[in-house]
């Protein structure tokens, strides 16, 4: 009897033993989070970063980390208190010094990349398991940052342009908004800071982001497939070039061209809202539609 109750026990214990991987078993070692929108670094090269994990960036970075960033939600150190410029080294602002994320402080142009208007309105969405309290703090690297130099603090304002305290979590995500600086071109680094008040951690991340030029259309819009290189003019074609005093919409085409030349993941954006609108109103038009359908059926079934 002893012999059979000892082999049920092992028997239990090893069919309990992979609930504890699960999430709810986890505790507080699952919470943790980083920024979708606009794309995080260390999001977009995770494998649940989509098309964006196999941009040339992405592929570089996880070659530099020897590993891939499958903990993309866990980019913390413990015990900083506010010291952020004393604790994390110049030059690895993106990994926060962690040599499990060295990959992220590459220097290159061409990260996945978010558009945004200057002085528009942005929307932070902040993927996170389990809430917490604390403070966001969300930073824009000054005017005339060279995206081709590793990030340092010099890089960064002494104080951030927004300051968000304890926002509620809510469908697995903080969601905050901020007026964008006006003053910015080109493409720029948000540097998001969440120094929790309900942990001892602070996590950092670096969202490469795009300042749309004047007279374009801004807006946060997620990111979309990394643009590939255009392919040359065929063999017997010559490619035209634009000619001069071409309308606004032609030179506009031109840019975008050429930020798909570089090899450029950057974010097309819809005026007045996330590039996440079309697709809501596209299903929203196809249920009134089917609905519509299954009422005029029923009515003709009745009148027979």
């Amino acid at each position: 009897m002893t012999r059979m109750t000892a082999r049920l026990s092992v028997r239990v214990a090893a069919a309990a033993a992979p609930l504890l991987l699960l999430p709810w078993g986890a505790g507080t070692a699952r919470a943790h989070g980083a920024p979708t929108d606009p794309v995080s670094r260390v999001r977009a090269c995770s494998p649940e970063g989509g098309t964006a994990a196999r941009s040339a960036a992405c592929r570089a970075a996880v070659a530099a980390n020897g590993a891939p960033f499958t903990a993309w939600d866990n980019l913390r150190v413990a015990g900083v208190e506010g010291r952020d410029r004393q604790v994390i080294p110049d030059g690895r602002l993106c990994s926060a010094g962690l040599p499990a994320y060295r990959g992220l402080d590459l220097a290159r142009r061409d990260w996945p990349a978010t558009r945004l208007a200057p002085g528009g309105r942005l929307t932070l969405t902040y993927a996170s398991t389990i809430a917490h309290t604390g403070t966001f703090e969300l930073y824009l690297t000054e005017r005339g940052f060279d995206p081709g130099r590793p990030l340092r603090w010099s890089d960064l304002p002494e104080r951030p342009f927004a300051r968000i305290t304890d926002p509620p979590l809510r469908d697995g995500a903080y969601r905050m908004s901020a007026t964008l600086p006006s003053d910015r071109t080109g493409r720029q680094v948000l540097y998001t800071v969440w120094r929790n008040s309900s942990t001892p951690d602070t996590y950092y991340a670096c969202s490469d982001v795009v300042f749309a030029e004047r007279g374009e259309a801004g807006g946060a819009a997620r990111p979309t497939r990394p643009a590939a290189t255009p392919a040359g003019p065929r063999p017997g074609r010559t490619a035209s070039a634009p000619a001069q005093g071409s309308p606004p919409a032609a030179r506009t085409g031109e840019r975008r061209a050429r930020a798909a030349a570089d090899g450029t993941a950057v974010a097309r954006a819809t005026p007045g809202g996330s590039g996440s609108s079309a697709p809501l109103l596209a299903g929203g038009a196809a249920a009134v539609l089917l609905l519509t359908g299954g009422a005029a059926v029923a009515l003709r079934l009745r009148r027979r």
